[in-house]
């Protein structure tokens, strides 16, 4: 959970502080709408609620359960949502390629540490 927390705390900002210079940076769109940035802003939030979950896992035994349950779900329903896109529009840029592959790697080793580490 460490390293997803890390990595989406990261990806949060990115996403909220300043969505109108990364993305046409990144990808080959432009947050030019004020709908836009509040979707944007919206995630970030909404992804840093996430960490503050894992955070409490990771520091709280009572909370452990619950936010690897939490981080399993998170970043397979990304990466579900990636493998729909790759059917429906065909492959992305390496960029995503590598976030579905992180999302696949960081779902898969929060679920062995949940079924390894789980307290009943």
């Amino acid at each position: 959970m460490i390293i997803s927390a890390i990595l989406i705390v990261a990806i949060a900002f990115a996403y909220g502080i300043a969505p109108g210079a990364l993305f046409p940076a990144l990808f080959d769109f432009k947050v030019e709408t004020t709908d836009l940035h509040n979707i944007f802003r919206s995630i970030m939030c909404l992804y840093i609620g996430m960490v503050i979950l894992w955070v409490a896992g990771i520091f709280k035994p009572r909370y452990w359960n619950t936010a690897t349950m939490v981080n399993i779900i998170f970043m397979s329903g990304l990466a579900l949502g990636r493998l729909i896109s790759f059917a429906a529009d065909g492959i992305p840029s390496i960029t995503l390629l590598i976030g579905f592959f992180v999302e696949v790697s960081l779902g898969a080793l929060s679920y062995f540490n949940w079924k390894k580490y789980r307290v009943r």
